[in-house]
């Protein structure tokens, strides 16, 4: 990948309001380094329901839909993550993610994330606790419609 690419994929998931928000730009330059970088067809499954995802996903162009049952569709778009429930419990993935067009995502397995994250400890820290926010927001919206402004 070109540094230029690298460089806009920096860009645009450092400045992305419901993502990986504690990350800095020198640990996304460290991820872009590492993920493999995936395109998805509009229609294409992103996460299937049902299966282990082994890894993360983070949308750099498009969008996609969560398609969470009994909640209907949830839109998703660059800098969001998903995949990350299965990732975190190492159980199938509780969701179907459908891209609703073109799309572009980094995926992050275990074996890299686990070997970026004891190189840069401190990567993890800010990993782990920006999967924990989103995971927040995303629970607090489904129980009481949105989640509160931050102060």
């Amino acid at each position: 990948m070109s540094k230029a690419i690298q460089q806009r994929d920096v860009s645009v998931l450092s400045a992305a309001k419901q993502g990986l928000l504690y990350l800095t730009p020198n640990d996304w330059a460290l991820i872009a380094d590492k993920a493999a970088r995936l395109p998805f067809k509009a229609g294409d499954s992103i996460v299937q329901q049902g299966k282990r995802t082994q890894g993360v996903y983070v949308l750099l162009k498009g969008a996609a839909s969560v398609q969470v049952p009994l909640r209907g569709a949830i839109p998703i778009g660059p800098g969001e993550v998903c995949g990350e429930i299965s990732y975190l419990d190492e159980l199938p993935a509780t969701a179907n993610v459908i891209a609703k067009e073109a799309v572009e995502a980094y995926y992050l397995d275990r074996e890299t994330l686990q070997s970026l994250f004891e190189l840069f400890p401190h990567m993890g820290s800010r990993f782990y606790r920006s999967l924990a926010c989103i995971l927040s927001r995303r629970l607090r919206e489904l129980i009481g419609g949105t989640a509160p402004a931050k102060e």
